[in-house]
């Protein structure tokens, strides 16, 4: 994005699970942005507080309940649009399947090749 945020995190104690299959992650901490969907003609504009990563994926974010239901978003994972209401109209934003498919590949070669074992596999293992 472009933006210089260090000085603006903070402290998060929130973990992602199942963004890395196996694996939880710690975030480097959570800002609030100000985050605008459409056009100059059409669009929607929300503060949303923001949990930041340091992930070697191609996602370059994944929109939250809390982000869907503050801009009252309504999702449609079968036809991959996402809809919501904008200033003069409804705002659709359409996912691409041969994009969607590439990054699942990609995440789970990553998986395979950062796995962490659990406590509970290595204790198993040294018994």
């Amino acid at each position: 994005m472009g933006l210089n945020i260090s000085n603006m995190l903070t402290p998060s104690r929130a973990s992602f699970y199942s963004i890395i299959l196996g694996n939880a992650a710690t975030p480097l901490g959570s800002v609030v942005l100000l985050v605008t969907f459409g056009m100059k003609d059409n669009y929607r504009t929300e503060y949303i507080k923001i949990e930041v990563a340091d992930f070697e994926l191609s996602y370059h974010a994944i929109l939250g309940r809390l982000a869907l239901v503050k801009f009252m978003a309504v999702p449609h994972y079968i036809y991959q649009l996402l809809k919501m209401p904008g200033k003069i109209g409804v705002l659709m934003f359409r996912g691409d399947l041969k994009k969607s498919y590439d990054c699942d590949q990609e995440v789970i070669e990553y998986a395979v090749k950062s796995r962490v074992p659990e406590p509970s596999v290595k204790v198993f293992a040294a018994a």
